[in-house]
């Protein structure tokens, strides 16, 4: 099935609402910088180089971006500004390819890893818990067993409300008592999903930053622990972001990327924000397929990445 047939209407709506606010402040930029300008001049690549920059895209990305534009204005010897934005979604969307981020289907696990295991890792307050409740949901409704796994023992919220997340999308938790080692948890969890035939198993684990040395070693002894269940698991260490933080999530990248094996990204809370830009320039940064995005609190709002529509509802049809 091609991505035109699965994206669906409802999607693309929830897409472009999430995005709004971005998509607004992008398009205002633009036109100021090609105002009075017919064709796409150094100016105009001036002013771009400014809107995409001030949008969150990220200077080493935005250059590379210019840089392309650069070449096709060269080539094409006469460029309208009427061109320009589906320009830049060509650009970008290419961008995105050469940075490993495939158009997914839907939440789908390779039918050869049982369980399937994801370690999620993020600090507190980008919406982690959230976005495992939201998984959780999306993998049971593609009619997969899902296991959820307390990891994060230092936080008592953070186990109260993946409880709450199980609770709601019907799938079996495995906790400890508070303080307890996250290793374990992480042992008794896999060995429970793999006793009754789990297809998914979500793993939640402390967000804090104050001490990489400790966050890497944590992170590391829970892997390994892991592997004594499952020999290649985690099979995707999945970062998630706060996309309304901007920059801010770039350094949270930089030190998660860092301390562990990032294999995969949500970039969560872009509804209402106008920092959508980051998700191009984290990608490109670090190199990190983006899978999922986070679009508003509904337990439908966590949607698969899909570069072209994602670019397209930036930039326009």
């Amino acid at each position: 099935m091609g991505i035109f047939n699965f994206f669906s209407k409802e999607k693309k709506e929830t897409l472009d609402k999430g995005l709004s606010k971005t998509k607004e402040n992008v398009f205002s930029k633009i036109t100021r910088a090609i105002a009075g300008k017919s064709k796409v001049d150094d100016e105009v690549l001036d002013n771009l180089e400014e809107v995409l920059i001030t949008s969150d895209v990220g200077v080493d990305t935005t250059l590379k971006i210019i840089s392309r534009i650069e070449d096709r204005v060269s080539r094409d010897k006469y460029v309208t500004t009427a061109e320009l934005t589906a320009i830049l979604r060509e650009e970008i969307a290419a961008l995105l390819t050469e940075n490993h981020t495939e158009d997914l289907e839907s939440f789908t696990v390779p039918e050869d890893k049982k369980p399937y295991v994801i370690m999620v890792v993020g600090v507190n307050g980008v919406g982690k818990t959230t976005t495992i409740g939201k998984l959780a949901y999306q993998f049971k409704k593609a009619g997969k067993n899902v296991y959820l796994g307390a990891a994060d023992t230092f936080r008592a919220a953070a186990v109260e409300q993946l409880v709450i997340w199980s609770e709601r999308v019907g799938v079996p938790i495995v906790k400890q008592k508070m303080g307890s080692d996250p290793a374990s948890v992480a042992f008794d969890t896999l060995s429970s999903a793999k006793a009754n035939g789990a297809d998914v198993v979500i793993i939640d684990t402390a967000g804090r930053l104050h001490n990489k040395i400790n966050l890497m070693n944590e992170l590391t002894k829970i892997k390994n622990v892991m592997k004594k269940v499952i020999p290649d698991a985690p099979h995707e260490v999945l970062l998630v972001l706060d996309g309304s933080t901007g920059q801010n999530a770039f350094e949270q990248a930089k030190q998660f990327t860092a301390a562990t094996e990032v294999n995969a990204l949500a970039v969560t809370k872009l509804d209402g924000t106008a920092k959508g830009g980051v998700v191009i320039g984290i990608s490109d940064h670090f190199r990190i397929p983006v899978k999922y995005i986070g679009l508003g609190e509904g337990m439908e709002d966590l949607q698969v990445f899909n570069r072209k529509e994602f670019v397209n509802s930036l930039f326009g049809e």
